[in-house]
């Protein structure tokens, strides 16, 4: 084991509570081992992680991230996600393969949101040229959680967001019955529905959408007329 992930795993360890790990790792569908930390537990202990032992070097960075999703516990691939927050705006353009790797690799919803918004998302807005690119790969992959980060890396745009790109990815995605598309789907037009609801209601009014999209992707509009 990497000495980086040994004193990681020794930090976490120690603060280790097998009754919140039980109830964590039901509510996740018995998918995953916890450390049983809580969010703002493990947020302490990452901060103090890294001021006791920095960052690990760039070019070792794949070989950390890989090995950190070899780890049973889930709080484990919450740090490497943490860590990449932190790093990924050195990183080069390769960096997407890692990504990849980290999307389809124990997925869930738990890992799969913050890598499509925060770290795909920053990433792309580095190196825009590889978004036609990639979308094009994930969304002919037929893996369904590269189909939501196609679809969620764009979460945060606001203003920046390519409407174009978006709406033609949900049409291409709003007939399928998979649930993690579905919400995605509302999600992300909630969140441009902040920026300019005049599009998103336009957008829903002259689309077929599941009814899971279309609820939530009024939810914010609605809310404010009343």
């Amino acid at each position: 084991m990497h000495p980086y992930i040994h004193n990681l795993r020794l930090a976490f360890q120690q603060k280790a509570n097998p009754k919140n790990a039980a109830q964590q790792k039901a509510y996740m569908r018995n998918q995953f081992a916890y450390f049983g930390l809580k969010a703002a537990q493990q947020q302490g202990l990452q901060r103090e992680f890294l001021k006791a032992h920095g960052m690990p070097a760039m070019d070792e960075i794949h070989t950390i991230i890989t090995e950190l999703w070899q780890q049973p516990e889930r709080e484990i691939q919450y740090f490497g996600i943490h860590l990449m927050k932190k790093m990924g705006k050195q990183a080069g353009a390769e960096m997407v393969s890692l990504y990849e790797f980290m999307i389809t690799t124990k997925a869930w919803w738990d890992t799969v949101d913050g890598i499509a918004a925060w770290l795909v998302g920053e990433h792309f807005l580095r190196f825009p040229q590889q978004i036609p690119v990639y979308t094009e790969k994930w969304m002919a992959s037929g893996n369904f959680w590269l189909q939501r980060t196609a679809l969620l890396f764009q979460l945060k745009y606001k203003n920046k967001t390519d409407t174009k790109l978006l709406f033609n990815l949900i049409d291409r995605l709003a007939h399928k019955d998979e649930f993690f598309i579905r919400k995605a789907i509302g999600w992300v037009l909630r969140e441009y529905s902040k920026t300019d609801p005049r599009a998103v209601i336009r957008f829903v009014e002259t689309h077929e959408l599941k009814p899971l999209s279309r609820k939530e992707a009024l939810k914010f509009v609605e809310r404010k007329k009343e």
